[in-house]
């Protein structure tokens, strides 16, 4: 999982960095520095986000796939 994959789920989900950070039970400063790139993607943190979404390999590598076809030949949406 990396900083995009959890920008995409977050906007899915139509939620602020804030309100994310409180369904997925961490500060909210990870959130933002992940998406950043600042912080790196930790294996709790992940764990935590599939555990909070119901999400098993299968729909990360869907999310991936979408990402790839939404960005294919057009600029960066997030």
């Amino acid at each position: 999982m990396n900083k995009d994959i959890i920008k995409f789920i977050r906007k899915n989900y139509e939620m602020t960095q804030r309100e994310f950070a409180r369904v997925v039970n961490c500060s909210f400063a990870l959130i933002a520095l992940v998406e950043v790139g600042k912080r790196n993607v930790s294996k709790d943190l992940e764990n935590k986000i599939r555990q909070s979404f119901n999400l098993d390999d299968q729909d990360i590598a869907s999310i991936t796939s979408i990402m790839t076809e939404i960005t294919k030949g057009i600029p960066p949406f997030m």
